[in-house]
């Protein structure tokens, strides 16, 4: 009984661990109860050893792919086996009626991984099968009758087979004549009868699983590591991904510090970008503006550039476009700009000014001084032309939170200011409302600081300021590079497209 199985063509699956082998039954031991395959498959790769032998405890499924007819040479079998690469076999049928002989593909398994032949190889072979002869159904039919499972092509399958043919009869080749090569086409295309459709389908995942690709990627692997070769797309291989807002071309190394001072600096920010923006002192920060102002930049430009720089960043602060739109009137924010009698009193009013032009509520606290510096004068000039509130009392200042806080209390130089009565009322009041502080300019000493701040806008370049300025910002307040170098700065702008960018500090 066991040796009428010898010959047949079979898949063992093992489990997961030892994976799927397919080949041909070469012994069954009865008494030991074991199997063996000559020229095995494992999960669709050939083995190097030309025969294994099972147990029948590690078989979990066996699959008979094929069973060979009467008469058929199982030497033919082994030699188309290692013709074609795959357990499939052709066998040496006998002579047909006409006396002629024919080589039949044995079909295999649904499971095994099989090559489709393209039709005109089929049409141009004049094949004549008895139903004698006919031990199972070609390769290329196999695959004809699977692909014909869907409703779509039955149907115009049935539309086109009117004519009655012999199931086993494969229509020659037309000859050229008038629309013969019109016709052949349409042979080729629905050349089929509709009684060779297979009630079975394909199993789709059974011959995915045989196919090892953990295996075909390692093989290549080992031959790009011998030829000393990479192709492109293996599997190690990650291409680059990009930023929408990256350059793909490849470009000069990137010089991250580009900004360097005379002196070491007692601490260093970075961009965004990367780029480092080291600090500088006070009294280098005012040679600087010295300089450029011997050079054409005079107190009221740099005004006007620090007041437009600060109100672009206290509008984005306050909610930009999502805030200040004519379809929100009746919410409009309020600023309280908290001002002293010095030069930073005067950036806050030219602040304040361009803040009530976008129409936001600006309430300006300025105290009464006999004698203003002129800047101030000029500044609260423009101001009263606006719908801006200036009072001089705290009391004046509104009891209920507002949207932000602009202090430009402080200065470098008057510390004696924050010895007077208003300005600690001012910072008692300022300490009590919820809202958020944005200081302009602020002093390096955080003594000197009666207000902690949220935000800090620095000029230029930024001092080194302490952890009660908040996070600190940049404004570009217009200073060219050759003044920087005047003053032994070597100086290339990181701002790029803003004039107001973030700081972190390293």
């Amino acid at each position: 009984m066991a040796t009428d199985w010898l010959g047949s063509i079979v898949s063992i699956n093992c489990g997961e661990s030892l994976g799927v082998y397919q080949g041909r039954v070469s012994a069954v031991d009865q008494v030991s109860q074991t199997i063996s395959l000559t020229r095995p498959f494992h999960n669709g790769v050939k083995c190097l050893v030309p025969e294994v032998t099972f147990r029948a405890g590690d078989i979990t499924e066996l699959k008979i792919l094929e069973i060979p007819g009467p008469g058929e040479s199982r030497q033919c079998g082994d030699l188309q086996q290692t013709e074609m690469g795959i357990p499939g076999v052709g066998c040496q049928v006998g002579p047909s009626q006409n006396g002629t002989g024919k080589v039949l593909k044995k079909p295999i398994s649904s499971s095994a991984p099989q090559n489709i032949p393209r039709r005109m190889d089929m049409k141009n072979q004049d094949i004549i099968i008895s139903p004698q002869q006919q031990c199972s159904k070609s390769y290329m039919d196999r695959h004809v009758e699977t692909l014909t499972q869907s409703k779509g092509f039955r149907r115009r399958h049935n539309s086109w087979s009117s004519s009655s043919r012999h199931p086993n009869q494969v229509t020659p080749k037309k000859s050229g004549l008038k629309n013969g090569q019109m016709k052949s086409k349409d042979d080729e295309c629905f050349g089929d009868d509709i009684d060779e459709i297979p009630d079975t389908d394909f199993d789709f995942e059974g011959n995915l699983a045989l196919f090892d690709k953990a295996a075909v990627f390692e093989e290549i692997e080992t031959y790009e590591r011998r030829s000393g070769t990479r192709s492109r797309g293996t599997p190690n291989e990650k291409p680059a991904r990009y930023r929408h807002d990256e350059n793909i071309l490849e470009s000069e190394p990137i010089v991250y510090r580009r900004i360097v001072v005379p002196q070491n600096a007692n601490k260093e920010f970075c961009t965004d970008s990367g780029l480092v923006v080291p600090s500088v002192s006070y009294e280098l920060h005012k040679k600087l503006l010295s300089v450029a102002e011997k050079h054409g930049l005079t107190l009221e430009r740099r005004l006007e550039m620090t007041g437009v720089c600060a109100s672009q960043m206290a509008l984005s602060l306050l909610g930009g476009p999502n805030r200040l739109n004519p379809k929100n009137v009746h919410q409009r924010p309020t600023v309280a700009l908290l001002c002293g009698p010095h030069v930073k009193g005067a950036q806050g009013i030219s602040c304040g000014r361009h803040l009530s032009n976008h129409d936001v509520h600006v309430i300006l606290f300025l105290p009464n001084f006999v004698k203003m510096l002129e800047s101030i004068t000029n500044e609260l000039n423009l101001f009263s032309k606006t719908q801006g509130q200036q009072v001089s009392s705290v009391k004046d200042l509104p009891d209920t939170p507002v949207d932000l806080v602009i202090n430009c209390l402080d200065c470098h130089e008057n510390a004696f200011l924050r010895d007077q009565p208003w300005y600690k009322a001012v910072v008692d009041w300022a300490n009590q409302n919820r809202a958020p502080v944005l200081s302009i300019d602020p002093p390096i000493n955080e003594m000197e600081q009666g207000i902690d701040a949220k935000w800090s806008l620095a000029l230029g370049l930024p001092l080194p300021l302490g952890e009660r300025a908040g996070r600190v910002y940049l404004c570009d307040i217009g200073i060219p590079q050759k003044v920087f170098q005047e003053v032994g700065i070597n100086y290339h702008s990181p701002f790029g497209c803003k004039f107001v960018i973030p700081l972190h500090s390293t």
